[in-house]
């Protein structure tokens, strides 16, 4: 049975007449998650979690027409059955699960296993058929527990402040961000950048309590912020808004940083391997876990990761999509090259 196929457009269920993060404008989109190589712009109408519905709003326009589900509510579009369940990527992030006549597709977006505590955690899903991304799809890439991670992030904050340092992370305003938020609660003055601060109103608008924050106009003086904790995103690595930061210590919160070492930052301090992505184990624990006769690896290490899971015994093939631009553009921060923000 076919419930899904691959289209120049995106993702396309014909018996429900929809698309999963289609790439190119279409009548009904159903959206994953809320990071910009997913959710774009142009759809007719969109269904996301409800948690998503802010994040459209602020990245894509208050004024689309957007219906949300709950996770493990179940809508029927033209006999096929839609549900969403928590991938553990970011806040909203879902699992797609469609049935039909008793066959089970399931598309995951971008998930991860390991729960970060912020966002809600992943659910295994059985199905017969599974689009996996493998972003970090390569036995190198093994993640820290989150609180071993948060740890370093909290050391190096106390070392900067011992040495009158201002502790500035780098990340991603969706995801990454609150992420660093919460592994430095506590830990001093937190100070983010505007685009930062307007996708946490929609965290806080679905009732997430972030830390306290600030989000000084950092066209201004910000020689206030000296010896705090300051947060922005990665399009201003280099820029005159770091050079402004008074005493600054840097870091980028990325999951290349696991294989990249201080002398590949340049211009960095520091460097932390967090993700929001499965590592090697987590990919093939999910991947094993649903039971699927065939696997679609749609972003990532596609080739490798296929061939290795074809070689274990796992049916598996690669389908070229639009997806992961945002990793892609963490790597090359993580390696220094200068970039446009693409959120």
């Amino acid at each position: 049975m076919k419930l899904i196929t691959f289209t120049n457009k995106g993702i396309y269920c014909p018996q429900g007449k929809f698309y999963i993060d289609p790439w190119r404008p279409v009548d009904y989109a159903v959206i994953t998650h809320g990071h910009a190589d997913h959710a774009r712009w142009g759809m007719k109408k969109y269904l996301c979690h409800h948690f998503t519905k802010p994040i459209l709003h602020q990245r894509i326009s208050p004024d689309i027409e957007c219906q949300t589900l709950h996770y493990g509510e179940v809508l029927d579009i033209n006999g096929v059955k839609l549900s969403m369940h928590p991938a553990g990527h970011i806040i909203g992030s879902a699992q797609i699960r469609l049935e039909y006549k008793g066959y089970v597709s399931v598309i995951s977006g971008d998930y991860k296993v390991q729960d970060d505590g912020l966002s809600t955690p992943f659910e295994l899903v059985k199905c017969n058929e599974f689009v996996t991304e493998s972003t970090f799809g390569l036995p190198i890439y093994n993640w820290l527990e989150v609180d071993e991670l948060n740890k370093r992030m909290q050391n190096w904050v106390l070392r900067n402040q011992e040495n009158q340092k201002t502790s500035v992370f780098i990340g991603y305003s969706l995801g990454k961000a609150q992420r660093i938020m919460k592994a430095v609660e506590g830990m001093g003055k937190i100070h983010v950048h505007y685009s930062i601060g307007k996708l946490n109103k929609a965290f806080e608008e679905v009732g997430i309590v972030l830390p306290k924050y600030e989000t000084p106009d950092f066209r201004e003086s910000i020689k206030h912020v000296a010896g705090d904790i300051v947060i922005v995103p990665p399009a201003l690595l280099d820029s005159n808004v770091i050079k402004k930061i008074p005493d600054a210590a840097t870091a980028i919160c990325s999951g290349w940083m696991q294989v990249r070492g201080a002398r590949r930052w340049r211009s960095m301090d520091a460097g932390f391997p967090m993700s929001d992505h499965a590592d090697w184990k987590g990919l093939l624990q999910a991947i094993k876990a649903t039971e699927a006769e065939i696997v679609h690896v749609t972003h990532g290490q596609t080739e490798v990761f296929s061939k290795y899971l074809n070689e274990i015994g796992i049916k598996s093939d690669v389908v070229e999509t639009l997806y992961g631009d945002e990793e892609v553009v963490e790597k090359n921060v993580a390696d220094n090259i200068e970039i446009q923000e693409n959120h």
